[in-house]
């Protein structure tokens, strides 16, 4: 849980880290199967999907936007807008594969952020954004695909709570 009281930084990485762990921890326990299930119709996302979505959402931002590094995509092609979908999920990629990609798409934007101020800005087609506007970006993008995964998860075995 993010401390209650902290500096700007530390609530902004904190409740982006509990939103990624809140993420990890909705698809723990489950079979490969369970995870790449599509369980609230007529949906097609699955836990597999998100985890790699989330995995595309890290690497935009902070590998294309705030280092303006030119990377692949990693699940899927670029769409025309520069934002990656990821959720379609291969037949033949295990979840400890994408889990693994996504934890180190998420431990290289934790090195990329460190040292940078939180005012520092990149540049993108409709204008600056701040590292601070990345962060909280990040944080709504986790939260409703979260809630998405609360609502997988517990149509897959009932598993509720936070």
């Amino acid at each position: 849980m993010p401390p209650p009281t902290a500096d700007e930084r530390t609530m902004l990485e904190s409740w982006l880290d509990f939103y990624r762990a809140t993420l990890a921890l909705r698809c723990e326990g489950l079979s490969d199967d369970l995870l790449r299930t599509a369980a609230v119709p007529p949906s097609p996302l699955t836990l597999q999907g998100l985890v790699q979505h989330a995995a595309e959402v890290e690497r935009n931002w902070f590998h294309r936007v705030l280092v303006d590094e030119d990377v692949p995509s990693l699940f899927a092609p670029r769409e025309a807008d520069g934002n990656d979908g990821g959720f379609d999920v291969s037949g033949d990629l295990a979840f400890e594969d994408a889990l693994a990609t996504w934890k180190a798409e998420v431990a290289a934007a934790r090195e990329r952020c460190a040292g940078l101020s939180l005012d520092e800005t990149r540049s993108l087609p409709f204008g600056a954004v701040s590292v601070r506007w990345i962060y909280q970006h990040m944080i709504a993008e986790y939260a409703r695909h979260c809630g998405h995964a609360d609502l997988i998860r517990e149509r897959i075995d009932g598993t509720t709570g936070v």
